[in-house]
């Protein structure tokens, strides 16, 4: 039958793996250093990987395929990957229920991992008083590559996405001589989050992690999942955290 499918550019791939960790289905692993579609069956064909691969080299074809089988990627799952894995699947798919195939018209460029040099200081105007700090992009969790030469022997900030508006220093206090990662705990799939610092934490050589979360209670949550995925990196250094509240101090 006629489908949509994931198509793989490999002249584009650069194996970075990225796409491997958001295909919650199972159908795609990094083979000779270049991502693959190896079960074609559990493509479900959202393209769900495709924003997070930094070279464009994912897109949806409609072509000759297998039909995408649920119920075989969740047998798959449960038996390589566990409980969790179907979880997260399951997730995705409902995320999904009722919804048209739209693929992205490119591979996202935007979400390109790349380092911010600071050439000269941004004018002051009445614009811009204070110059950024921002040494990394993308900075959202969900986007964060799983290498990237500004990991290394890096402090990573972990920030909630409200304690920038809050604390007016942001940029000085914290973002300054750091990588950056923002997230929502209670707005984003949590364990998609823990998942993906882990596998960043274990790739690269990262010195130590702040964690910058708000006074409200949901978002302990990031410093909960922070502290799993430091543990399961096997990591040793200790995790520093920082509570700001709503009225923009620090607690």
């Amino acid at each position: 039958m006629k489908r949509k499918i994931i198509s793989i550019n490999e002249e584009l791939c650069d194996g970075c793996g990225n796409c491997v960790s958001a295909c919650s289905e199972g159908a795609l692993q990094i083979v000779d250093g270049k991502a693959r579609l190896v079960k074609e069956d559990f493509c479900d064909g959202f393209g769900d990987c495709i924003a997070e691969c930094p070279t464009g080299a994912l897109v949806i074809d409609k072509k000759e395929s297998r039909q995408f089988d649920l119920e075989a990627a969740k047998e798959y799952l449960l038996k390589t990957k566990g409980k969790e894995a179907v979880w997260r699947m399951e997730e995705a798919q409902k995320k999904h229920e009722g919804k048209e195939h739209k693929p992205l018209p490119c591979g996202c460029p935007g979400s390109m991992a790349q380092a911010i040099k600071r050439i000269e200081p941004i004018a002051e105007s009445k614009h811009q008083k204070l110059q950024p700090q921002l040494r990394n992009w993308p900075v959202q969790i969900s986007l964060l590559p799983l290498n990237a030469p500004y990991y290394q022997g890096a402090d990573l900030l972990v920030a909630a996405d409200c304690c920038a508006y809050t604390y007016a220093g942001f940029h000085n206090d914290f973002i300054k001589g750091h990588t950056l990662a923002i997230g929502c705990p209670k707005l984003d799939n949590a364990n998609a989050y823990k998942e993906k610092l882990a596998t960043v934490l274990s790739k690269n050589d990262i010195k130590s992690v702040t964690v910058t979360y708000m006074e409200v209670p949901c978002c302990k949550g990031l410093v909960r999942l922070v502290e799993e995925a430091v543990k399961e990196a096997g990591k040793k250094f200790p995790i520093k955290k920082t509570k700001i509240g709503i009225q923009g101090q620090i607690i």
